[in-house]
């Protein structure tokens, strides 16, 4: 499916602990053009529970794609991003992993988990404005992600 295509609004799950990212994001996210229908969790144990719709969030809708922070409490994002991929229903979910982290290893590690695209994150406004318009323009525009 073609979010181009796609019935509105998008899905999109943000796996984020720090809330200044959490407000960039929303705040970059509301000049799409597209609906966004963005749900944050705050750590790596809510973010599993979100997408397997288990306790609060049994009507969660399954995110079109998710943006996954590696520095998370209780589970960091290499375990959430290990269990989304082995996952048989959850592996079709594409993740992009936004991160602080300078370290090739901790890129490497999320590409051989099955990381679809490893971003680091800006320190400054008008850089993370731009990072957010780039992930709307390939993964919501021009990419083509599976139905739900």
């Amino acid at each position: 499916m073609s979010l181009g295509e796609a019935i509105y609004p998008i899905e999109m799950l943000l796996v984020e602990d720090n809330p200044g990212d959490v407000r960039l994001t929303t705040e970059a996210l509301k000049e799409a053009e597209q609906g966004i229908n963005l749900s944050v969790v705050a750590d790596g144990v809510e973010a599993l529970a979100f997408l397997r719709k288990q306790g609060k969030y049994a009507d969660s809708a399954r995110p079109h794609l998710a943006l996954l922070d590696l520095n998370l409490p209780k589970k960091n994002g290499h375990e959430v991003l290990e269990e989304i991929k082995f996952d048989p229903d959850l592996r079709g979910i594409p993740v992009v992993v936004l991160t602080t982290s300078q370290s090739d290893s901790d890129i490497r590690r999320a590409y051989e988990l099955g990381a679809n695209c490893c971003i680091t994150k800006p320190t400054d406004l008008m850089s993370f404005i731009r990072v957010m318009e780039s992930i709307q323009s390939i993964w919501l525009t021009a990419a083509r992600l599976p139905a739900d």
